[in-house]
């Protein structure tokens, strides 16, 4: 039957929101279900997709089916954001930070108006809600300016909210560029998100007052997961007061 996979997902989901299979509980395995259903594992699978895309169930290579956990949304402000201890630090979640040196090629170059092959510092940024990722982060800073700790792994969100802190004087231009789209298949793996399931896509470029770009950083959160927030201040030009 063609819509059997949907009457196996609705069945599942009636348990999962009634309790009956409890946040973070693993599935029976897919041959079990499969079983249990009386349908092949194929049709289970798609019924499992299914959860998945609704944020039900998330699949963790190698464990199984797991019942996700509500998430709770963060809130991005634009401007700075990724840097504001309300958001990416959030006291509630825990980053990762894994640093590379590079060199600038690609779209970098233009991003941060650096040469090709100009020295720069990746910071890769992961953060959980318990043990699942909630949302991800590539900050590219010239290497002359990054902070002289570098992090391995495991750093905790108050060492990051440390040292990504924002300069002083700080950023004289702030440029972000917002999306909505779909995931790359490396976001949908490292977020454990389905590839149906829409991200918003954040690039922003930060430079001073001499015009030198001092970090261009790509951001990635699911949308499920996020409310951004952006504030415009409107300048009157004394110029225009005085006429």
């Amino acid at each position: 039957m063609a819509s059997r996979h949907h009457d196996i997902a609705e069945d599942l989901r009636h348990q999962i929101t009634t309790g009956r299979i409890k946040p973070g509980e693993r599935l029976p395995s897919e041959s079990r279900l499969a079983g249990q259903y009386k349908v092949s594992t194929a049709t289970l699978r798609r019924a499992l997709t299914v959860l998945q895309g609704q944020g039900l169930v998330e699949k963790i290579h190698g464990k199984g089916n797991f019942v996700r956990s509500p998430f709770r949304k963060i809130t991005y402000v634009g401007g700075w954001g990724m840097l504001d201890p309300r958001t990416a630090a959030d006291a509630d979640l825990r980053v990762t930070v894994r640093t590379t040196a590079l060199g600038a090629r690609g779209d970098l170059t233009a991003l941060l108006r650096v040469p090709d092959g100009c020295p720069l510092t990746e910071f890769l940024c992961l953060s959980y809600e318990g043990e699942s990722p909630h949302s991800l982060a590539r900050i590219y800073v010239p290497h002359d300016l990054a902070p002289n700790e570098v992090f391995g792994d495991g750093s905790s969100s108050a060492r990051m909210e440390a040292s990504f802190t924002v300069p002083n004087p700080p950023p004289a231009e702030v440029r972000e560029t917002v999306s909505a789209r779909l995931p790359t298949p490396d976001e949908a793996s490292t977020l454990r998100i389905n590839s149906a399931l829409a991200v918003l896509a954040i690039t922003r470029v930060a430079a001073d007052t001499a015009g030198r770009v001092v970090e261009a950083a790509l951001l990635v959160f699911p949308g499920d997961r996020v409310d951004a927030v952006f504030t415009t201040h409107h300048v009157i030009d004394q110029r225009e007061t005085q006429r």
